[in-house]
C-alpha cells in the first residue's frame, strides 16, 4: 500500500502544481487537460478533432464546443481544416501555449530528468513499466 499511497500524493502534487499553471493563466483545469491531450496526440503524430476531445476529456458536445472557443480566444489552439479531409475540423497547439507551458512547466521538468540521473538505466525501465501499468490500471477503471 505503501506504493499506492506514494503515488497518490505524486498525483496531487502534479494535481497542485498543474492548479497553479491553469490560475496564473486564467485557465480552468480542464483547460489544461485539453493542452495536455492536445500536446501528446501532436507528439504521437495524431489528429486531434473537437468530437475527438470532448470523448476524451468526457465533455458533452456544447461543453466541447466551449472548451474549444475559450482555448481559441486566448490564442492557445486554433481550428484548421485536415487538408486530407476538408469536411474535418482538426485542433492544434498554438506556439504561444507551448511557450507558457514551458515558462511555467520548464523548470520542474528540468528537476524532474535531473533527479533521474540518480537512478540506473535498468532501474528507470522499471520505473516506466510501472508507471505504465499504473496508468493503466487507472484508466481501465475510468472506463468502467
Amino acid at each position: 500500500m505503501r506504493l499506492v499511497h506514494l503515488l497518490r500524493g505524486l498525483t496531487v502534487e502534479l494535481d497542485l502544481f498543474g492548479a497553479e499553471f491553469a490560475a496564473r493563466n486564467g485557465l480552468h483545469p480542464t483547460d489544461l487537460r485539453a493542452l495536455i491531450h492536445l500536446l501528446d496526440a501532436a507528439r504521437a503524430g495524431e489528429v486531434v478533432t473537437p468530437g475527438r476531445l470532448g470523448e476524451a476529456l468526457g465533455l458533452n458536445s456544447a461543453g466541447t464546443t466551449g472548451l474549444v472557443d475559450r482555448l481559441e480566444r486566448l490564442g492557445l489552439i486554433r481550428r484548421e481544416r485536415d487538408p486530407r479531409d476538408r469536411r474535418r475540423v482538426r485542433l492544434l497547439v498554438e506556439e504561444r501555449a507551448m511557450e507558457l507551458g514551458e515558462g511555467f512547466f520548464g523548470g520542474l521538468i528540468g528537476d524532474l530528468v535531473a533527479a533521474m540521473r540518480q537512478f540506473e538505466p535498468a532501474e528507470l525501465d522499471t520505473a516506466r513499466r510501472f508507471l505504465t501499468a499504473m496508468t493503466g490500471v487507472v484508466a481501465a477503471a475510468r472506463e468502467n
